[in-house]
Protein backbone atom coordinates (compact mmCIF):
# COMPACT_ATOMS: atom_id res chain seq x y z
CA UNK A 1 0.00 0.00 0.00
CA UNK A 2 2.88 2.35 0.84
CA UNK A 3 4.57 1.62 -2.49
CA UNK A 4 1.30 2.31 -4.28
CA UNK A 5 0.99 5.67 -2.52
CA UNK A 6 4.53 6.62 -3.55
CA UNK A 7 3.80 5.56 -7.12
CA UNK A 8 0.58 7.60 -7.17
CA UNK A 9 2.38 10.64 -5.76
CA UNK A 10 5.13 10.28 -8.37
CA UNK A 11 2.58 10.06 -11.19
CA UNK A 12 0.75 13.14 -9.90
CA UNK A 13 4.02 15.10 -9.69
CA UNK A 14 5.02 14.08 -13.22
CA UNK A 15 1.60 14.97 -14.64
CA UNK A 16 1.54 18.34 -12.87
CA UNK A 17 5.09 19.06 -13.97
CA UNK A 18 4.25 18.22 -17.58
CA UNK A 19 1.11 20.37 -17.40
CA UNK A 20 3.14 23.35 -16.15
CA UNK A 21 5.74 22.89 -18.87
CA UNK A 22 2.97 22.80 -21.47
CA UNK A 23 1.32 25.89 -19.94
CA UNK A 24 4.65 27.75 -19.82
CA UNK A 25 5.32 27.09 -23.50
CA UNK A 26 1.73 27.74 -24.61
CA UNK A 27 1.51 31.11 -22.85
CA UNK A 28 4.98 32.10 -24.12
CA UNK A 29 6.12 33.17 -20.65
CA UNK A 30 9.35 35.11 -20.96
CA UNK A 31 10.90 36.78 -17.90
CA UNK A 32 13.54 38.22 -20.20
CA UNK A 33 10.92 40.06 -22.24
CA UNK A 34 9.55 41.55 -19.03
CA UNK A 35 12.98 42.75 -18.00
CA UNK A 36 13.68 44.16 -21.45
CA UNK A 37 10.38 46.04 -21.40
CA UNK A 38 11.17 48.09 -18.30
CA UNK A 39 11.63 51.23 -20.41
CA UNK A 40 8.10 50.96 -21.76
CA UNK A 41 6.70 50.50 -18.28
CA UNK A 42 8.74 53.43 -16.96
CA UNK A 43 7.49 55.65 -19.80
CA UNK A 44 3.92 54.55 -19.12
CA UNK A 45 4.23 55.40 -15.42
CA UNK A 46 5.84 58.75 -16.17
CA UNK A 47 2.85 59.65 -18.36
CA UNK A 48 0.33 58.39 -15.78
CA UNK A 49 1.82 60.24 -12.81
CA UNK A 50 0.82 62.58 -11.37
CA UNK A 51 -2.89 61.84 -11.90
CA UNK A 52 -5.04 64.45 -13.59
CA UNK A 53 -7.19 65.96 -10.83
CA UNK A 54 -9.09 68.52 -12.88
CA UNK A 55 -12.56 68.66 -11.31
CA UNK A 56 -14.67 69.50 -14.35
CA UNK A 57 -13.12 67.19 -16.93
CA UNK A 58 -11.90 64.25 -14.83
CA UNK A 59 -12.85 64.08 -11.15
CA UNK A 60 -16.53 65.01 -11.37
CA UNK A 61 -17.28 62.71 -14.35
CA UNK A 62 -15.26 59.98 -12.62
CA UNK A 63 -17.30 60.22 -9.43
CA UNK A 64 -20.54 60.02 -11.40
CA UNK A 65 -19.19 56.99 -13.25
CA UNK A 66 -18.21 55.32 -9.95
CA UNK A 67 -21.78 55.76 -8.72
CA UNK A 68 -23.00 54.21 -11.96
CA UNK A 69 -20.63 51.28 -11.48
CA UNK A 70 -21.88 50.83 -7.92
CA UNK A 71 -25.48 50.96 -9.14
CA UNK A 72 -24.79 48.32 -11.81
CA UNK A 73 -23.30 46.00 -9.20
CA UNK A 74 -26.16 46.61 -6.77
CA UNK A 75 -28.99 46.02 -9.25
CA UNK A 76 -27.16 43.11 -10.86
CA UNK A 77 -27.07 41.48 -7.44
CA UNK A 78 -30.47 42.26 -5.96
CA UNK A 79 -32.54 41.74 -9.13
CA UNK A 80 -31.07 38.26 -9.48
CA UNK A 81 -32.28 37.16 -6.04
CA UNK A 82 -35.73 35.79 -7.01
CA UNK A 83 -34.46 33.63 -9.88
CA UNK A 84 -31.37 32.55 -7.93
CA UNK A 85 -33.51 31.52 -4.96
CA UNK A 86 -35.88 29.59 -7.20
CA UNK A 87 -33.07 27.67 -8.89
CA UNK A 88 -31.37 27.12 -5.52
CA UNK A 89 -34.50 25.48 -4.11
CA UNK A 90 -35.10 23.40 -7.24
CA UNK A 91 -31.42 22.46 -7.42
CA UNK A 92 -31.09 21.00 -3.91
CA UNK A 93 -30.63 17.28 -3.41
CA UNK A 94 -33.72 15.19 -2.80
CA UNK A 95 -35.80 16.83 -5.52
CA UNK A 96 -37.33 15.12 -8.50
CA UNK A 97 -34.33 14.07 -10.57
CA UNK A 98 -35.59 15.73 -13.74
CA UNK A 99 -36.21 19.04 -11.95
CA UNK A 100 -32.88 18.73 -10.16
CA UNK A 101 -30.89 18.05 -13.33
CA UNK A 102 -32.63 20.76 -15.36
CA UNK A 103 -32.07 23.34 -12.61
CA UNK A 104 -28.44 22.39 -12.23
CA UNK A 105 -27.92 22.50 -16.00
CA UNK A 106 -29.41 25.98 -16.28
CA UNK A 107 -27.25 27.25 -13.42
CA UNK A 108 -24.17 25.64 -14.96
CA UNK A 109 -24.87 27.34 -18.28
CA UNK A 110 -25.38 30.76 -16.69
CA UNK A 111 -22.17 30.28 -14.70
CA UNK A 112 -20.17 29.05 -17.68
CA UNK A 113 -20.97 32.06 -19.88
CA UNK A 114 -18.80 34.99 -18.69
CA UNK A 115 -20.63 38.16 -17.73
CA UNK A 116 -18.62 40.00 -20.40
CA UNK A 117 -20.17 37.78 -23.08
CA UNK A 118 -23.63 38.45 -21.67
CA UNK A 119 -22.82 42.17 -21.75
CA UNK A 120 -21.82 42.00 -25.43
CA UNK A 121 -25.11 40.24 -26.21
CA UNK A 122 -27.21 42.75 -24.30
CA UNK A 123 -25.33 45.72 -25.75
CA UNK A 124 -26.52 44.59 -29.18
CA UNK A 125 -30.06 44.26 -27.79
CA UNK A 126 -30.51 47.40 -25.66
CA UNK A 127 -27.58 49.51 -26.83
CA UNK A 128 -24.55 50.91 -25.01
CA UNK A 129 -25.03 51.89 -21.40
CA UNK A 130 -25.35 50.58 -17.85
CA UNK A 131 -28.65 48.73 -18.49
CA UNK A 132 -26.77 46.16 -20.56
CA UNK A 133 -24.35 45.70 -17.66
CA UNK A 134 -27.19 45.16 -15.19
CA UNK A 135 -28.76 42.50 -17.42
CA UNK A 136 -25.41 40.77 -17.89
CA UNK A 137 -24.76 40.61 -14.16
CA UNK A 138 -28.27 39.33 -13.46
CA UNK A 139 -27.85 36.41 -15.85
CA UNK A 140 -24.40 35.42 -14.62
CA UNK A 141 -25.21 36.00 -10.97
CA UNK A 142 -28.31 33.78 -11.07
CA UNK A 143 -26.09 30.85 -12.02
CA UNK A 144 -23.37 31.55 -9.47
CA UNK A 145 -25.55 32.56 -6.55
CA UNK A 146 -28.09 29.82 -7.24
CA UNK A 147 -25.33 27.20 -7.01
CA UNK A 148 -23.88 28.68 -3.81
CA UNK A 149 -27.29 28.91 -2.19
CA UNK A 150 -28.29 25.37 -3.20
CA UNK A 151 -25.10 24.00 -1.67
CA UNK A 152 -25.82 25.92 1.53
CA UNK A 153 -29.32 24.41 1.61
CA UNK A 154 -27.90 20.92 1.08
CA UNK A 155 -25.91 21.28 4.31
CA UNK A 156 -28.99 21.99 6.45
CA UNK A 157 -29.95 19.41 9.07
CA UNK A 158 -32.71 17.38 7.35
CA UNK A 159 -34.46 16.55 10.62
CA UNK A 160 -36.89 19.50 10.84
CA UNK A 161 -37.71 19.27 7.13
CA UNK A 162 -38.42 15.53 7.38
CA UNK A 163 -40.64 16.12 10.41
CA UNK A 164 -42.72 18.64 8.48
CA UNK A 165 -43.03 16.26 5.52
CA UNK A 166 -44.22 13.46 7.79
CA UNK A 167 -46.84 15.78 9.29
CA UNK A 168 -48.20 16.46 5.80
CA UNK A 169 -46.63 19.82 4.99
CA UNK A 170 -46.21 20.75 1.33
CA UNK A 171 -42.78 21.20 -0.18
CA UNK A 172 -43.25 24.98 -0.22
CA UNK A 173 -44.10 24.92 3.49
CA UNK A 174 -41.06 22.79 4.22
CA UNK A 175 -38.77 25.22 2.42
CA UNK A 176 -40.36 28.29 4.02
CA UNK A 177 -40.47 26.95 7.58
CA UNK A 178 -37.52 24.57 7.87
CA UNK A 179 -34.92 25.19 5.19
CA UNK A 180 -34.81 28.95 4.69
CA UNK A 181 -34.81 29.95 8.40
CA UNK A 182 -31.79 27.69 8.93
CA UNK A 183 -29.74 29.15 6.08
CA UNK A 184 -30.68 32.85 6.06
CA UNK A 185 -27.36 34.01 7.63
CA UNK A 186 -25.39 31.92 5.12
CA UNK A 187 -27.51 33.18 2.21
CA UNK A 188 -27.03 36.81 3.23
CA UNK A 189 -23.29 36.31 3.63
CA UNK A 190 -23.04 34.78 0.16
CA UNK A 191 -25.19 37.60 -1.23
CA UNK A 192 -22.81 40.20 0.19
CA UNK A 193 -19.88 38.30 -1.29
CA UNK A 194 -21.54 38.33 -4.71
CA UNK A 195 -22.27 42.05 -4.41
CA UNK A 196 -18.57 42.64 -3.78
CA UNK A 197 -17.66 40.53 -6.82
CA UNK A 198 -20.32 42.16 -9.02
CA UNK A 199 -19.04 45.66 -8.29
CA UNK A 200 -15.64 44.54 -9.53
CA UNK A 201 -17.20 42.81 -12.53
CA UNK A 202 -19.12 45.95 -13.47
CA UNK A 203 -15.77 47.69 -13.93
CA UNK A 204 -14.81 45.17 -16.60
CA UNK A 205 -18.24 45.39 -18.24
CA UNK A 206 -17.61 49.09 -18.77
CA UNK A 207 -14.76 48.15 -21.09
CA UNK A 208 -17.27 46.62 -23.53
CA UNK A 209 -19.67 49.56 -23.48
CA UNK A 210 -21.76 48.85 -20.38
CA UNK A 211 -21.04 52.23 -18.82
CA UNK A 212 -19.54 53.16 -15.49
CA UNK A 213 -15.99 54.03 -14.61
CA UNK A 214 -14.66 51.09 -16.63
CA UNK A 215 -15.84 52.87 -19.77
CA UNK A 216 -13.89 56.00 -18.78
CA UNK A 217 -10.76 53.93 -18.11
CA UNK A 218 -11.02 52.32 -21.53
CA UNK A 219 -11.65 55.69 -23.17
CA UNK A 220 -8.65 57.32 -21.49
CA UNK A 221 -6.39 54.44 -22.56
CA UNK A 222 -7.55 54.68 -26.16
CA UNK A 223 -6.88 58.43 -26.15
CA UNK A 224 -3.46 57.92 -24.46
CA UNK A 225 -4.58 60.10 -21.54
CA UNK A 226 -2.83 57.98 -18.94
CA UNK A 227 -2.91 60.66 -16.25
CA UNK A 228 -6.71 60.57 -16.41
CA UNK A 229 -6.61 56.79 -16.35
CA UNK A 230 -4.56 56.93 -13.14
CA UNK A 231 -7.22 59.16 -11.54
CA UNK A 232 -9.98 56.75 -12.46
CA UNK A 233 -7.99 53.80 -11.12
CA UNK A 234 -7.51 55.60 -7.80
CA UNK A 235 -11.27 56.17 -7.67
CA UNK A 236 -11.83 52.47 -8.34
CA UNK A 237 -9.49 51.62 -5.48
CA UNK A 238 -11.44 53.83 -3.07
CA UNK A 239 -14.74 52.37 -4.31
CA UNK A 240 -13.61 48.78 -3.84
CA UNK A 241 -12.23 49.46 -0.37
CA UNK A 242 -15.50 51.15 0.64
CA UNK A 243 -17.55 48.17 -0.61
CA UNK A 244 -15.24 45.76 1.25
CA UNK A 245 -15.62 47.70 4.49
CA UNK A 246 -19.39 47.87 4.11
CA UNK A 247 -19.67 44.14 3.42
CA UNK A 248 -17.41 43.31 6.38
CA UNK A 249 -19.47 45.51 8.69
CA UNK A 250 -22.72 43.85 7.65
CA UNK A 251 -21.20 40.39 8.06
CA UNK A 252 -20.08 41.28 11.59
CA UNK A 253 -23.58 42.44 12.46
CA UNK A 254 -25.03 39.19 11.12
CA UNK A 255 -22.48 37.16 13.00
Amino acid sequence: MTARKYLTAAIVIVVLGGAHVFAWQTTEVSPGALVDGWRGMARFLSEALPPDLDWDTVVHPGLEACLTTLAIGLLGTTLSIPAALLFAVLGTRGRNQIVYQVSRSVMSFLRAVPDVVFALVFVTAVGLGPFAGVLALICHNVGVMGKLWSEAMDEVDPGPADALRVSGASEAQVVANAVLPAVVPALVGLLLYRFDVNVRSSLVLGLVGAGGVGFLINQSIQLFQFDQMATYILMVLVLIVAVDLLSAAVRRRLG
